[in-house]
């Protein structure tokens, strides 16, 4: 096999000085990848010298080898007089035959330097402007928010007033768009978020963060933000079923002692998010209402969105994140909804209140659905009466405040009863649809689907915001390598790996949620009634029938196969306590309904979650999807 011959790139010779030995600047001398050969060209500059001071018998040091097979007797290089012969005519015929070479070099330095220059100076005015817009943005600020000075052209399009451009519009300003800002800005992405309105929100859900959610909050740097809102510390939970009780503490041997659930009230939990958003100065938050998405070519290009002031303008962007909660006007384009509201929350503040089980969220299995209390201040309980159905009992006339206290009060234990009666009195009820729909997504370039409008689970165990911040995990890792956003065909094929990537953590939270709330719920059905007190009893049994469990509740165990074991085993546990000490045939009857029902609960929501995609995400081929080439 005859090896090709390297190429040898042209040599330039220049002297450092008339009487010194020349200074050679010279190419790689070989490049695998191209196939032709170059002819070799060398330059030098050579100051003649005099008998005097040069012997005769020196050879020259700025000679040029002799041709191979042609050397003289002297050596493999020519004598000093014919070198300096040859040196004459080499330099005549390269002055022939390419007299632009040197001035070809020289210009080209030259034009370097004029270009460094240029650089320097449009740098130092970018540095400039930025500096002068984050002073802006310490001096100028609504409901302590921060917001961007925008330009916009004749025909009402957005035009950011620093850069060239945004890369993400994130739709929405919830905790999840104010952690994903956060995050995507800290990597140096330019983002502009569009969220209808910045006041503190009054809501009464998203006050619950399971520690699994609290560790992710660590993972994005944002665990100052529980800090400084009076958040309440939670390890556990406490079961109250028929005037019995039993807790269930989180596994945290092997954390942090700082790990553990946090309570909030979700207001200021945001603004605290909004807030160290904001202080980055290429994430801009403003306020404004999308009222759609706009594309060219089936590829979402931004949004289209009213001002505070009533402008129309639209924001360009190579990816658009709808994530604008669960009353989103958004989520048609990109997916396929299926929500189910199976019931409603109604809240209530309880003031001056001291819980049977400190640091513990309360669960109280009461008729016809459960009942929740968790601490959200050092002197506030909230409460969420969960109703079945979609209608509660209307406020104004009062039938809401004859339900709580007449069906609600007289089921909750001792210590809370009259703090409840009192915070009825009070007024300020509030309701809050329950709502659960399973992520359906429909890939779609340009745009991407996250948080409450993309996947939501009944809030009985508070996991929604665990699964959101993981999501943001998720999608920071999957943008982190691609330095070019602007394809959106390769980043859309490239980004559907997040919708599996993301199963592990959300079909746990999600199936195990939509579970718990039916068998926590009261049933008619004998078999039903089994199988709610089985799991009461399974989950008193301490060790590791409360501990797994409660460790896929929060978040630490985001496994969905041990959910499936545990769930059934609750399941055997009921049938095992029906047949003991002697079985009957009513007795397994009822057992056997009790399996059907079991079943008749968790397979329908691990389908609508996917049974390939929680089970065996390595089989779908976008899990091992590699990142487009930049």
């Amino acid at each position: 096999m005859q090896l090709r011959k390297p190429i040898v790139f042209p040599t330039l010779l220049i002297p450092q000085s008339l009487d010194s030995q020349p200074f050679l600047l010279s190419a790689p001398t070989h490049l695998h990848n191209h196939k032709p050969q170059l002819p070799t060209i060398s330059l030098s500059f050579h100051k003649p010298t005099s008998k005097s001071t040069t012997p005769k018998s020196t050879t020259s040091r700025s000679c040029i080898p002799s041709e191979p097979g042609r050397e003289s007797k002297e050596g493999p290089f020519s004598s000093s007089k014919s070198c300096n012969s040859l040196i004459k005519l080499k330099m005549a015929t390269m002055v022939a035959t390419d007299p632009y070479v040197f001035w070809t070099l020289f210009a080209s330095l030259l034009g370097f330097l004029l270009l460094s220059v240029l650089r320097r100076r449009n740098y130092g005015n970018a540095t400039a402007k930025d500096e002068g817009k984050v002073k802006n943005k310490n001096n100028t600020s609504e409901n302590h928010i921060s917001e961007e000075c925008m330009k916009s052209s004749g025909d009402g399009e957005f035009r950011p007033e620093y850069g060239s451009g945004i890369d993400i519009i994130i739709v929405g300003a919830g905790v999840a768009v104010a952690a994903l800002a956060h995050t995507l800005g800290k990597e140096g992405r330019r983002v502009h978020v569009i969220e209808r309105d910045l006041t503190e929100p009054d809501r009464i859900v998203g006050e619950l963060l399971q520690p699994g959610g609290y560790l992710k909050l660590i993972e994005l740097g944002l665990e100052d933000c529980v800090e400084e809102i009076d958040a309440q510390r939670v390890l556990g939970y406490a079961l109250f079923k028929d005037g019995k009780n039993t807790t269930l503490s989180y596994p945290l041997e092997q954390f942090h002692s700082d790990v553990a659930g946090r309570s909030f009230h979700n207001g200021l939990f945001i603004q605290r998010m909004r807030e160290k958003a904001a202080t980055l100065p290429n994430v801009q938050l403003e306020q404004g209402t999308v009222t759609s998405l706009f594309e060219e070519n089936g590829t979402i290009k931004g949004v289209q969105y009213k001002t505070k002031d009533g402008r129309e303008l639209k924001a360009h962007a190579p990816l658009t994140i709808v994530c604008d909660g669960c009353f989103s006007n958004l989520r048609r384009t990109l997916c396929k909804p299926q929500v189910e509201v199976p019931s409603c929350f109604v809240g209530l503040i309880l003031e001056n209140c001291e819980l049977p089980f400190a640091y513990h969220g309360h669960v109280i299995l009461a008729d016809p659905s459960p009942i929740l209390f968790y601490q959200i201040s050092s002197t506030e309980v909230r409460c969420l009466v969960d109703v079945p159905g979609q209608k509660v009992p209307p406020i104004a006339n009062g039938a809401m405040a004859n339900y709580l206290k007449n069906v609600v009060a007289p089921q909750l234990p001792p210590e809370l009863h009259d703090p409840f009666l009192s915070a009825i009195d009070r007024g300020n009820i509030k309701t809050m649809p329950n709502r659960s729909m399973p992520a359906n997504p429909q890939p779609t370039p340009g745009a991407l689907l996250m948080g409450d409008a993309f996947n939501m689970r009944h809030p009985l165990t508070g996991g929604g915001m665990t699964v959101a911040l993981s999501d943001i995990v998720i999608l920071r890792d999957l943008l982190k390598p691609l330095r070019d956003i602007n394809d959106a065909p390769s980043l859309c094929n490239y980004l559907e790996s997040f919708y599996t990537l993301r199963k592990p953590v959300a079909s746990t939270i999600n199936t195990l949620a939509g579970a718990l709330y039916k068998v926590f719920s009261a049933s008619p059905d004998q078999a039903r009634k089994e199988m709610r007190q089985a799991c009461f009893d399974y989950l008193s049994l301490g060790g590791v029938y409360s501990t797994g469990p409660v460790a896929l509740l929060s978040g630490l165990n985001p496994r969905p196969l041990s959910l499936v074991l545990h769930f059934f085993a609750v399941a055997i546990y009921g049938v095992g306590r029906l047949l003991l000490p002697f079985p009957s045939p009513k007795r397994m009857w009822i057992g056997a309904r009790l399996i059907w029902s079991a079943s008749g609960i968790i397979f329908p929501i691990i389908k609508a979650e996917g049974v390939r995609q929680m089970f065996f995400p390595a089989t779908i081929p976008a899990y091992h999807r590699a990142p487009p080439p930049a």
